[in-house]
């Protein structure tokens, strides 16, 4: 299992459009992800402060696009980073934060 922290907003304009993106993947090619263990610090380092978030639960088995672990130098930490937009039923869950 991956996570993905997005807006209500986010996920609602995936919904209608049946895939899930974001920015960074026209910028930088990929959507940041993280592992269980990395939540909590992804929170606090880029969302503190910020309402209307939820965390998405994704079965990487389920992904239909390439899915990669990558060297974040900033935190010296593997992070995995989805290279395409995520298919909707590869999110089993979706949880409030």
């Amino acid at each position: 299992m991956i996570y993905h922290i997005t807006t209500k907003q986010q996920w609602k304009s995936a919904q209608e459009k049946g895939f899930f993106d974001e920015p960074s993947l026209h910028t930088e090619g990929f959507i940041h992800n993280s592992t269980e263990a990395q939540v909590t610090g992804v929170l606090e380092r880029y969302y503190e402060g910020k309402a209307d978030l939820l965390l998405m639960y994704i079965d990487e088995t389920k992904l239909e696009a390439e899915l990669k672990y990558e060297l974040a130098s900033s935190v010296n930490e593997f992070f995995p980073h989805v290279f395409g937009n995520i298919n909707l039923d590869a999110v089993v869950k979706t949880t409030k934060i």
